[in-house]
């Protein structure tokens, strides 16, 4: 019979219905068992990709000796981390102060008040490989709350203090927000530069999307070689190997060796979503097509396999497919030679690494390229162009096969955060690849999103099949405003603009830390928890707070609005110290930081009477990697569809801004201060020539 997790949406609770295990969602009902029994609390937290899950759900919440010894004496409460991050955040900071590290699954046990006392990720069901049976801990456990509970509470009540201060820092300076901080940034990332691989330190890799960011703009302010080096070799090397996939587009969430051949085959949409906008980034700084070539096939990977019907993004997609990871993926030389012929399949097999023996498990391969198609086309004197299109058509028909098999699960809710990350990186590829398909996808999802998570005036966190819930995150607010301001700036409809600027608002007024600057992750109506956190650390998605004063820092210089400014100095200083102590786990404030340091340009583009020349304005304008500006455009008479759509918050920056002889004109301002317009596609190229030295 299925337990209590039958009632919910969260696809990685719903797997979990038919444990053994009497597991209750968080909730009153669950917490106030716990209290009126005095039982202790085994917290169970997860997510639906999360392949030691499957492993930990199989061996022991399917085990019914441990699911009666559960029931016995434990209150069972099972959540998805996707859907509770602030659990997710002050239960992994506790497990980390307990054990040195954290990860999924994360089993964590409680006092009846939600205090934890004792914790870890995974165990075995029995003791195996020098780690401690789970069924030895659950008796261990219960015989401290039975015989010892009263230094298994004194305990809870430290480590409870210790989670209260966790990510408090005492503001730093004004004066301490410099360049020296970025350029520690730099030398740290040069140290854990892989020369050989790419990336940053050894096995396993990560993307570091946010670092790589910042290497790139520190580039732009200082054009040393090394620094763009370091980003193109990473991405080269990330999009030759496994972890990338070949057939589809897309990439897994990291590299289980430190050539990224072997991935750990789940996929993420933050991770496809973060990597598309560093990949458009190098395509706008470096020159050839195969930046925006990857660019261009996450996404469509994107639109053709994680997009809902009603217009946000799916979450995930599984490493496992039939109980085994990486099934779905790999290929052995046989199966690929009756899809393709004998030749065209030994030609695809050379290129992309399959072979008898296989570089994966039981003899199987992951597609690769070892050595570029051009190596390869003359290591075997092969037509390049000829070739090119062979692989091309192999891959269209290899992944006709693929989509046959049995796909990986998939976790279909849709997150605002995550799909804030996407709708931000297609309306960018939308006018940077000039492909409208992803401009549209955009700006659908964010319409999605005010539609449909949304309620009264506020965001809320997930929606799945119909149903939204959950109030919104630090992440959800501060990911979309960022996003709408790049949806505003790819498509210059300024109700965006107006929708960021009233989230903005909300922001600052319910999550915003008034006297230690900085914001919390959970507003200041959230459900009583015992942390109320700061997230200044990237994780695997970027900060809150380093979105949040990204985002500020970009409204506030399109708006005008100092208020903005302010609230992002502050939380720059607030983040001070991380920055100086861990600056490679903050990328996504340095990048904030980088901003603030400026100048940050306001191009301001007045359209003249040729709509041809207009859009070559703009498009020279796209083609260039200009990280420290905000756009602005409106054609002759107005706003780009009527009077009634002009934004208020837009007015000053438009202000005394007129077409010059009816031809388009750009103003390149600094704190609405601004230079001689340039007018005329010449003039605007020669301008902005001088603006990229």
């Amino acid at each position: 019979m299925p337990n209590a997790l039958a009632h919910e949406s969260s696809p990685y609770l719903l797997q979990h219905q038919n444990n053994p295990v009497n597991w209750q969602p968080w909730g009153p009902a669950a917490l106030a068992q716990a209290k009126a029994e005095g039982k202790p609390i085994f917290l169970s937290i997860g997510y639906s990709a999360c392949h030691w899950c499957h492993v930990m759900e199989h061996e022991s919440f399917e085990n019914a000796g441990i699911a009666a010894y559960l029931n016995e004496h434990f209150v069972c409460i099972k959540v998805d981390r996707e859907e509770r991050p602030d659990l997710d955040q002050i239960y992994m900071n506790a497990v980390q102060l307990m054990t040195g590290r954290g990860g999924w699954p994360m089993s964590v046990f409680l006092t009846p008040d939600l205090q934890p006392f004792f914790g870890g990720t995974y165990w075995p069901p029995t003791d195996r490989m020098g780690m401690p049976g789970f069924d030895r801990v659950l008796r261990a456990v219960i015989d401290a709350w039975q015989n010892r509970r009263e230094a298994a509470l004194a305990q809870a009540g430290e480590l409870t203090a210790a989670l209260a201060d966790e990510g408090e820092q005492e503001p730093g300076e004004g004066g301490g927000l410099g360049m020296e901080i970025l350029q520690q940034a730099a030398a740290q990332l040069s140290r854990a530069f892989d020369s050989t691989h790419g990336g940053f330190g050894r096995a396993p890799k990560f993307p570091h999307s946010m670092d790589l960011q910042v290497l790139l703009r520190l580039w732009k302010r200082q054009p040393r070689a090394e620094l763009l080096h370091m980003v193109t070799h990473t991405l080269d090397k990330m999009a030759a190997g496994g972890i990338y996939d070949h057939l589809a587009g897309g990439f897994a969430r990291y590299s289980v060796d430190e050539r990224w051949l072997v991935p750990h085959f789940e996929k993420m949409l933050y991770d496809n979503a973060l990597l598309t906008g560093v990949y458009l980034d190098v395509a706008q700084a470096s020159p050839g097509e195969r930046f925006a070539r990857i660019a261009r096939e996450t996404c469509d990977y994107l639109l053709r396999y994680l997009t809902d019907p009603a217009g946000g993004f799916h979450s995930t997609e599984d490493a496992d497919s039939e109980g085994v990871e990486g099934k779905f993926y790999v290929w052995k030389p046989g199966e690929i030679k009756q899809i393709l012929g004998d030749a065209a399949g030994e030609r695809f097999c050379y290129v992309y690494d399959v072979s008898p023996h296989g570089n994966f498990e039981h003899g199987e391969s992951i597609l690769n390229l070892p050595k570029s198609i051009e190596q390869c086309a003359a290591a075997r004197g092969w037509n390049l162009a000829e070739l090119e299109a062979e692989l091309a058509d192999s891959r269209t028909k290899l992944l006709a096969v693929r989509d046959r098999r049995v796909r990986p699960g998939k976790d279909d809710k849709i997150l605002v955060s995550w799909n804030a990350l996407m709708i931000d990186s297609l309306a960018r590829a939308g006018v940077i690849l000039n492909e409208p398909r992803y401009l549209a996808a955009s700006t659908k999802a964010a319409n999605f999103i005010l539609s449909d998570l949304t309620k009264d005036g506020r965001l809320l966190h997930t929606w799945r099949h119909g149903k939204a819930k959950l109030a919104a995150y630090l992440d959800d607010y501060s990911y979309f405003i960022n996003s709408l301001a790049t949806l505003y700036e790819a498509t210059f409809d300024e109700r965006w603009i107006e929708e960021a600027t009233r989230l903005a608002e909300i922001m600052r007024a319910r999550f915003e830390d008034q006297e230690r600057g900085g914001f919390f992750f959970t507003a200041d109506d959230h459900e009583q928890l015992i942390a109320r956190n700061k997230d200044f650390h990237d994780a695997s998605v970027p900060s809150g707070n380093g979105m949040a004063a990204t985002a500020l820092i970009r409204l506030g210089k399109l708006t005008g609005q100092t208020e903005y400014l302010e609230s992002a100095r502050r939380t720059l200083l607030a983040g001070l110290a991380i920055m100086q102590r861990s600056p490679t786990a903050a990328g996504q404030l340095l990048i904030a930081l980088d901003l603030w340091l400026g100048p940050v340009r306001e191009l301001v583009l007045i359209g003249g009477a040729d709509e041809a020349h207009n859009a070559a304005a703009l498009q020279t304008i796209r083609q260039r990697y200009l990280p420290n500006v905000v756009l602005a455009y409106r054609p002759v008479g107005g706003s780009p569809k009527s009077e009634v759509q002009k934004s208020k918050s837009l007015a000053p920056l438009f202000a005394g801004r007129t077409a010059i002889e009816g031809q388009p004109t750009l103003y390149i301002c600094q704190d609405f201060a601004c230079q001689a317009p340039a007018v005329g596609l010449e003039s605007i190229r020669a301008a902005l020539d001088g603006l990229a030295k």
